[in-house]
Parts: C-alpha cells; sequence; structure tokens
C-alpha cells in the first residue's frame, strides 16, 4: 500500500518562501515520477511540478523561476522549495507518484498553503 505524508504548508507573506516535503512509503519508487498538484478554491487541481524516474523536471508556466522540485531516490522523498510567493499560489498543495510502467498513480492527503500579508 502506497502511502505519502506531506509537510510543510502554512501561512507566508506575499514574496516568502516555503518548502513542502513528501514522503512516500510501500513501494520502490525507483520507475516512479513524482510531483505537486494544487488545487485553489472553485478552480480544478493543476499540475505545479513533476520530476521524472530519470530526474526530468517539468513546471506550470505560473511557477518557472520560483519554485523547484528536487527528489531523495535513497529516503523516497520529493520536496518543493517554492521563493518568491503571490496570493495566487494560495491552495491545497497534494503530492502525487505516478507509476512510469503501470501508469496508476497515487495521491496524498494535501496540505494547505496560503499566502496573504
Amino acid at each position: 500500500q502506497v502511502q505519502l505524508v506531506e509537510s510543510g504548508g502554512g501561512l507566508v507573506q506575499p514574496g516568502g518562501s516555503l518548502r513542502l516535503f513528501c514522503a512516500a512509503s510501500g513501494s520502490t519508487f525507483s520507475i516512479w515520477s513524482m510531483g505537486w498538484y494544487r488545487q485553489a478554491p472553485g478552480k480544478e487541481r493543476e499540475l505545479v511540478a513533476s520530476i521524472s524516474s530519470g530526474g526530468s523536471t517539468n513546471y506550470a508556466d505560473s511557477v518557472k523561476g520560483r519554485f523547484t522540485i528536487s527528489r531523495d531516490n535513497a529516503k523516497n522523498t520529493v520536496e518543493l522549495q517554492m521563493n518568491s510567493l503571490k496570493h495566487e499560489d494560495t491552495a491545497v498543495y497534494y503530492c502525487n507518484v505516478y507509476n512510469e510502467v503501470g501508469g496508476y498513480y497515487y495521491w496524498g492527503q494535501g496540505t494547505q498553503v496560503t499566502v496573504s500579508s
């Protein structure tokens, strides 16, 4: 049973930084992509950033240059460093792992990020 546990959300002022952390368990994640999605009130869930098993990264245009995704394959963790945060970054952020061979995925429970002065 794959489990994802997120942490690191919170309240931050515009221009500030937060680091999200996701720990995965229940499998060997060497063939899994890992990523972060977010969902703001009244909006659909959207991709923020992902990193493949080979280390290739993909970012939403809205966060390019401000967010950085990284993973530690030895620890089965994925992190999202968020800098220069804006009001529009406010959302629930979800960790996601995607099995690149089997084509299935799992979600974390979500962590709230609020950017407000």
